[in-house]
């Protein structure tokens, strides 16, 4: 397992899963250690992709300070690897909260991002956020499902704050509740690192104009592909946040939730491939 130094020190661990031109992939969770990316449902087999484990996550080493788990901290991490790659511009995509700390990475680099795939994420540091409401209008396009019944009044009181998350809600997020995806949803809480994930957000401190403005300014290609059953975020809320960017391009992959690999595989690849295969544009020197 391949490591970096991060400028706070933090040894920072990445995974190298195919061949060809590298992706840089930044996990969601949030930080849940990216082993439950996989190979993205076989995007390796076209693209050489480099996962990378947020700090305190799989074999990344947990911080002096706690504090660097805010997703406003990390984008230090995500250029460190980046010159630790030897790459001048990178192809980079983040999936959910990973897609927050692309985003910012994005605003705050744009001459370093040759490409941003952001999928199903709501992109927090604009404001974009799911809401209960949009979670449970998602999830009432299940109710044809044999686990709806039960585990549907569960969602409503966990959105209502009055429950602790529950195993049984895991159906929601995947468009198809099968073994693979049960397999999926058990490995979560032995990959994400709690603390961190409370703090990942909570404490991070976000200008939403500002990062607006910067984004406008990216000139890379952008995808934002939503799943269209998944909750967070709906569609319509990932069609907002493709909005910020100049150039970008939206897309919904039918019957996915909130994992669009595990539901269809081949349906996303293609439409990644088709995505990161179009020849670069010319742009203006990182320097």
């Amino acid at each position: 397992m391949p490591h970096f130094t991060a400028p706070d020190g933090t040894r920072l661990a990445y995974h190298l899963r195919g061949e060809g031109e590298p992706l840089l992939v930044l996990p969601g969770g949030p930080m849940r250690a990216s082993a439950y990316l996989g190979d993205l449902g076989g995007l390796a087999a076209h693209r050489r992709l480099v996962l990378l484990d947020l700090r305190g996550t799989g074999g990344s080493g947990i911080p002096a300070n706690s504090s660097t788990y805010r997703c406003d901290r990390q984008v230090e991490d995500v250029e460190a690897l980046r010159v630790h790659l030897g790459l001048e511009r990178v192809d980079l995509l983040g999936h959910s909260a990973g897609g927050s700390l692309a985003a910012l990475y994005a605003a705050r680099r744009p001459h370093r991002v040759a490409r941003l795939a952001l999928i199903t994420t709501a992109l927090r540091p604009l404001g974009l956020s799911a809401t209960p409401g949009d979670r449970l209008a998602a999830a009432r396009l299940r109710d044809g499902e044999p686990w709806f019944a039960a585990a549907y009044p569960r969602l409503e009181a966990w959105l209502a704050g009055g429950s602790e998350y529950s195993a049984a809600l895991a159906p929601f997020f995947y468009g198809r509740w099968d073994d693979a995806a049960r397999a999926h949803a058990e490995a979560d809480e032995e990959q994400t690192n709690e603390e961190a994930a409370d703090r990942y957000f909570a404490e991070a401190e976000f200008d939403p104009a500002a990062t607006r403005a910067a984004l406008r300014e990216l000139t890379a290609p952008v995808l934002v592909l939503a799943g269209e059953l998944d909750g967070g975020p709906r569609p319509e809320l990932a069609r907002r946040a493709a909005a910020a960017f100049a150039r970008a391009e939206f897309a919904v992959q039918p019957g996915a939730g909130h994992y669009p690999w595990l539901d269809d595989p081949q349906w996303f690849v293609r439409r990644l491939t088709d995505f990161l295969g179009r020849a670069r544009t010319a742009l203006p020197s990182a320097e």
